[in-house]
């Protein structure tokens, strides 16, 4: 089973995965996507750290998403990927977006044999983005929030904190 979990920047969308995670069937494992290029990054992510339950193994996946993914679902259980969005910008910075993302969705079509949380980055209810590149970014990300929703069963959105379903579920 996928679920995707959508929601701005510091919406508790994190949180709320972690939610999910906790009540899913173990084994769980944690995969980080994102890349510390700086302070304020690293801040972001040792935070991340803090919150997270200690026994929870976690993986680092930079573009290799699909890769861990196969190797981490080996064990079975329940797997968290916190964020499609550093994921999908670490992709783009090494020009591999379209191989990457092809090998993933390819993947997620496939079925895996355990219940997978992904969380993501909703830009698309923002002010639309005054230069090229950041405009470039937010219309790959929609595209690749929509391709993953699809494939999902259960869609939710995060706003304040608070959650909607969107789709599955009950």
């Amino acid at each position: 089973m996928i679920t995707l979990i959508l929601g701005g920047e510091k919406s508790g969308k994190s949180a709320t995965a972690l939610e999910y995670l906790q009540q899913s069937p173990a084994p769980h494992a944690f995969v980080g996507t994102a890349v510390a290029q700086d302070m304020e990054m690293r801040r972001r992510i040792n935070a991340h750290r803090k919150n997270r339950p200690p026994h929870i193994p976690v993986r680092e996946s930079d573009v290799d998403l699909a890769r861990v993914l196969r190797d981490e679902a080996s064990q079975g259980g329940t797997i968290l990927v916190d964020s499609l969005d550093f994921w999908l910008f670490s992709c783009i910075q090494k020009k591999q977006e379209h191989a990457r993302k092809s090998d993933l969705l390819e993947l997620l079509d496939s079925g895996l044999p355990i219940d997978l949380i992904m969380v993501s980055l909703e830009v698309g209810l923002g002010p639309l983005q005054a230069a090229a590149q950041s405009r470039a970014f937010v219309r790959s990300l929609g595209l690749l929030n929509q391709e993953v929703a699809a494939l999902a069963q259960e869609v939710l959105l995060v706003v304040a904190g608070q959650t909607m379903r969107l789709k599955g579920g009950s």
